[in-house]
């Protein structure tokens, strides 16, 4: 469906609910879109696990990744952060011969280098507290009605990016930043026509962590 400005609003699914548009039909990506993105996220691990898949994303798309996750964490030991920092190259070999994830070098190099970034910034406080203190522990409360108005990166994702890069990580520009963002919850990018947009926002009133 097209909005009156002429961009791409919420689409009608066979189900009769109206969703933002990037799913498509594939069922993972429906499943994904309805259950998981969107959801405010505050874990420090599960948070640090979607920004080391998203930075393999680069290049590539989500749906991808998706059906490869399963493989990853795998892999990545569960992506805990504590195994994945003492990997070494029988690991990154490993992982290289791989055939059910992204076999990319750098990115594999970058996710080892990530996690001992991890543990050091836990040496100083939790790494949700870290993202979300750009927020000020509030999600984003966005309205957009197209797909076209969706941002790709926002003053927010540059100056998280910017504060990873130099706490030591890899494969983290704002444009990656801000699709963890939306992922996890940090701003609600669903659109105004989808079912969840509404959903996502009272998860966001009921899930936020006491001051």
């Amino acid at each position: 469906m097209s909005d009156v400005t002429g961009g791409r609003a919420a689409v009608e699914g066979p189900d009769g609910k109206y969703r933002c548009i990037w799913p498509g039909s594939d069922p993972l990506y429906l499943a994904y879109h309805d259950t998981e993105w969107g959801v405010p996220e505050y874990d420090s691990r599960t948070l640090w696990e979607k920004l080391m898949l998203d930075g393999f994303q680069a290049g590539l798309s989500w749906i991808t990744i998706l059906r490869k996750r399963d493989a990853f964490r795998a892999g990545f030991a569960g992506f805990e952060p504590e195994t994945v920092a003492r990997f070494g190259e029988a690991d990154i070999q490993r992982l290289l011969a791989d055939a059910g994830i992204v076999r990319h070098r750098g990115k594999i190099e970058g996710t080892i280098r990530n996690a001992q970034a991890y543990l050091r910034l836990s040496e100083k406080g939790p790494f949700n507290d870290f993202l979300w203190k750009h927020l000020d522990g509030r999600v984003i409360q966005n309205a957009f009605r197209t797909h076209e108005q969706v941002p790709a990166e926002t003053a927010v994702s540059k100056a998280i990016s910017k504060e990873l890069k130099a706490a030591g990580f890899t494969f983290c520009g704002p444009t990656i930043v801000y699709a963890v963002m939306q992922a996890c919850g940090m701003v609600n990018d669903h659109l105004t026509g989808c079912f969840r947009w509404q959903e996502c926002a009272a998860l966001a009133r009921d899930t936020r962590p006491a001051a």
